[in-house]
């Protein structure tokens, strides 16, 4: 997937990094049996764990207990270091919703050895991205935001921004104080409750009214 253009109004970008935020929303948290945190919680994909719509996603073969995570999906269009708050909108090309595919069994044995996560939430397929919306604050409005994750047509999580612990203009705020935020940029902003089992079969949809539906299938 390295060679993925995301086109918005007439602007091609590549996708550079994909920084991920964990533990953005305290329902998540307490389903999880995790602790509130001080600061964002943030990870790593690489860009080849991207998937587009539409598709058939493998079943990862070294995990068995793969979840799914809706999370509201930012693009990077231009430079940005040490961003204030103000301006940190502005810092936005484009936005989709997308899953943040996690190996739960992996992750939770490497939690219980103080290992970091990579092998459970990184691997092949495991971002699928929907289409990229052009931000327009006059149309999405990024402090209220609702979208949605269903299998099978069964709705399993349900979000809206405004429940963020660390709101998205902060998180834009933040990454650019510890890395220069370069246009293609993507960052995935948290999930919220609800999380759950995908099986090979499945078929699972995300939405957001303002952004649009997309799906993908699971097979083995």
């Amino acid at each position: 997937m390295s060679a993925l253009q995301i086109s918005i109004k007439g602007q091609s970008f590549t996708p550079n990094r994909i920084f991920c935020i964990g533990k953005n929303y305290d329902e998540h948290i307490k389903e999880l049996g995790g602790k509130t945190p001080e600061e964002p919680v943030v990870f790593m994909k690489p860009v080849t764990s991207i998937e587009v719509p539409f598709q058939t996603i493998c079943m990862p073969r070294h995990g068995k207990l793969l979840h799914h995570e809706v999370e509201v999906v930012l693009l990077i269009g231009k430079e940005g270091r040490d961003v204030s708050e103000l301006d940190s909108l502005s810092y936005i090309a484009g936005v989709t919703v997308g899953l943040d595919l996690t190996l739960r069994d992996v992750q939770s044995r490497l939690k219980k050895a103080s290992l970091p996560w990579e092998i459970s939430k990184s691997f092949e397929q495991s971002a699928p991205l929907g289409i990229f919306k052009s931000y327009d604050p006059d149309i999405i409005n990024l402090q209220n935001l609702s979208f949605s994750c269903s299998v099978n047509k069964d709705i399993r999580q349900r979000g809206n921004t405004c429940d963020m612990l660390f709101p998205i203009k902060s998180l834009i705020c933040i990454l650019s104080r510890l890395w220069v935020l370069q246009p293609g940029d993507i960052i995935y902003t948290g999930t919220p409750s609800g999380v759950g089992p995908l099986e090979s079969g499945d078929r699972v949809y995300i939405e957001s009214p303002v952004i649009g539906s997309f799906s993908w299938t699971l097979a083995s």
